[in-house]
């Protein structure tokens, strides 16, 4: 039975006499199919084999009682046994008594038979046969398919939604923690979907679309299938990329078949996940007005505006590109709502923390809520990574409960990546990763605006040698100049550090990876920010794309500004450098310190790196006004 037909009787089609013959065919086919393989491997039952020299010697001293000759095949039965038990093989047109068989053996019956050709008479047959049964039943399945809905070969027009809403454990917003916003206005659609006769009577048409955006991994499809858990209706979920096949046509009718069948389960919702893999805008010159994609969103669009009235057909999509979308998908009538699921704040965090650890043995010392205060910026899915990471190195520890350490151990694999105590560093490579933290630590540590330390250590851990790691005291929305200078300098801390110590030419490759971030930080400043000093509070758009979307649309600004633009990005990477040797060259007795204590303990948490840097002070010239 079709799982979307809810329970119902399936209709009786004409066709099924036809399906009928169809699958005695397709039965037939199986046993020609097994006949064959019956055939092939009917010989004599499982016989040990045993060489023909074993074979002659032994006849020759009596121990056998027969020895039947089939072609070339030996069946030997053994003195006292009623049923042969060896097998052995003989060369091609010789005879067993040429091989060594002395003639008038005591008690030794020889019997020679012709050899059995039906087995292998089946198997030809068969073989021969097989090529023409499969060219023709793969020919009349697809002449069968193309007498389906859309002519498409094969049934593809067929769409591959998804269907849910018969769970007897379903997904209700209180199964949420956070996205108190989100929630609130998708509270809307739940009343609607529940209660549709209160909005009709004042008038009030139904939302065509919503639109859940959102960073990867903040909820987007578990709060899509709360909406279908809180108002009890079927609930149909495809991917954007599963309507699109290498046919020309094929999205379009997968398209009109989803709505179809929605259309008949009203009241439903139907979610499309990252729809940004068919919605994307129009007219970029791949491919024009076939282009496949295209012809899908064509559909799609003219499916969410041809719903009669009362239909009662939500169209949830979620999607973390919202700008990359077609403007026609966003206008008053098809998607009429757009959600905003943002990262969560604490308390939020704090919240999906303890729904991760509600089922998980926790000891007494695991503190959730300093957890969530030293995850900001992580996703609700970052956060059940954390907890379940944390069971998995309980499990590895044999822990009955998951202690604190546990915890942290978890939190800083899922950040940081996990640590590699296998890799091998020479004396002097630790020395420079000494320096090298220790000099983004205590630059860090000093500028005003800079986050706190969490930890610094030079294992290597992920893809780095040393991480310095730092965490703001409280979420933050927005940023200023200044605290971007002060996160510039402390990226580049780690090099200078290096100049500082070992001399301009002996710097290392150890900090490409901070060259890179910096660099991306000072041009973000710039284009996107309007922090610069030339071009203050003047931003230039950039086209993020694809490759033919940038080829085609001009750059928004001139060659001269572009030369500014890597001027002003210059003028803040030297001033951030120029700023963390102020520092160094000022504290280097306390980079010093931290270097030792690195080399001695490989790991110093923040109360330790606080200990050790206090007493460094900020000279006057880095000082910002």
């Amino acid at each position: 039975m079709d799982k979307n037909s809810f329970g119902k009787r399936p209709n009786r089609k004409p066709g099924g006499k036809s399906n009928r013959f169809k699958n005695a065919g397709f039965f037939a086919f199986i046993a020609l199919i097994g006949l064959i393989i019956f055939a092939s491997v009917n010989q004599s039952p499982d016989l040990e084999e045993v060489a023909l020299s074993e074979v002659i010697e032994r006849a020759n001293e009596g121990e056998f009682s027969r020895i039947e000759i089939k072609g070339n095949e030996l069946v030997i039965t053994e003195e006292d046994e009623e049923d042969p038990t060896l097998t052995s093989f003989k060369e091609d047109g010789v005879s067993i008594y040429e091989q060594g068989l002395e003639r008038g053996v005591e008690g030794l019956t020889v019997d020679p038979q012709p050899e059995g050709t039906t087995g292998q008479t089946f198997a030809n047959i068969g073989i021969s046969l097989l090529p023409v049964l499969l060219i023709g039943a793969i020919l009349l399945f697809m002449l069968r398919s193309a007498q389906g809905q859309g002519n498409q070969a094969m049934s593809f027009g067929k769409s591959k939604a998804k269907l849910y809403g018969n769970e007897k454990q379903k997904v209700m917003f209180k199964d949420i923690a956070g996205s108190a916003e989100a929630k609130q206005d998708l509270q809307e659609v739940v009343e609607f979907l529940k209660y549709p006769k209160k909005f009709e009577s004042l008038g009030a048409k139904i939302p065509k679309g919503v639109l859940l955006v959102g960073s990867p991994g903040t909820g987007k499809t578990m709060l899509a299938r709360a909406v279908a858990g809180e108002a009890k209706v079927p609930f149909f979920s495809i991917s954007g990329s599963e309507f699109v096949e290498m046919f020309v046509g094929v999205g379009a009718s997968r398209v009109r078949d989803l709505f179809a069948k929605a259309k008949k389960n009203s009241p439903c919702i139907i979610f499309i996940d990252e729809i940004d893999a068919v919605g994307r805008r129009r007219g970029s010159g791949m491919g024009g007005g076939h282009d496949e994609r295209e012809q899908t969103l064509n559909q799609i669009l003219v499916e969410m505006d041809g719903f009669e009235q009362g239909a009662n057909v939500i169209v949830l999509a979620a999607t973390n590109r919202a700008d990359v979308l077609d403007p026609a998908l966003l206008r008053p009538g098809r998607f009429d709502r757009r959600v905003n699921i943002t990262l969560p704040d604490r308390q939020d965090r704090e919240a999906i923390l303890k729904i991760h650890y509600e089922k998980k043995p926790l000891a007494g010392d695991v503190d959730i809520s300093a957890l969530a205060a030293k995850t900001a910026g992580s996703s609700g899915a970052d956060l059940q990574n954390i907890a379940n990471e944390s069971s998995i190195v309980a499990a590895r520890k044999n822990h009955k409960k998951i202690t604190n350490a546990d915890v942290t151990e978890a939190f800083e694999r899922v950040a940081i990546g996990p640590e590699r105590r296998n890799k091998i560093m020479s004396e002097k490579e630790k020395h420079i990763t000494a320096y090298h933290e220790a000099g983004h630590a205590i630059v860090g540590h000093v500028l005003p605006d800079s986050d706190m330390v969490h930890k610094v250590t030079i294992i290597p851990r992920g893809g780095t040698g040393g991480v310095t790691w730092f965490i703001p005291p409280e979420d933050k929305s927005y940023h200023s100049i200044i605290e971007y200078k002060d996160v510039l300098a402390r990226m580049l801390g780690g090099r200078i550090a290096e100049e500082v110590v070992f001399g301009k030419d002996r710097v290392t490759t150890g900090a490409g990876s901070d060259l890179q971030k910096a660099a991306e930080l000072a041009r973000d400043m710039i284009i996107n920010q309007g922090m610069g000093t030339k071009l203050r509070d003047q931003v230039f758009h950039v086209e993020e794309g694809t490759m033919i979307d940038r080829m085609v649309h001009e750059k928004q600004y001139s060659e001269d500004t572009a030369k500014l633009i890597d001027e002003e990005v210059e003028a803040l990477v030297k001033e951030a450098a120029d700023r963390a040797r102020i520092v160094i060259q000022k504290n280097k007795q306390k980079l010093e310190e931290l270097k030792d204590a690195l080399l001695e303990r490989e790991t110093i948490e923040a109360e330790e790196v606080k200990r050790i840097l206090e007493g460094s002070a900020l000279p006057e010239q880095a000082k910002l006004y």
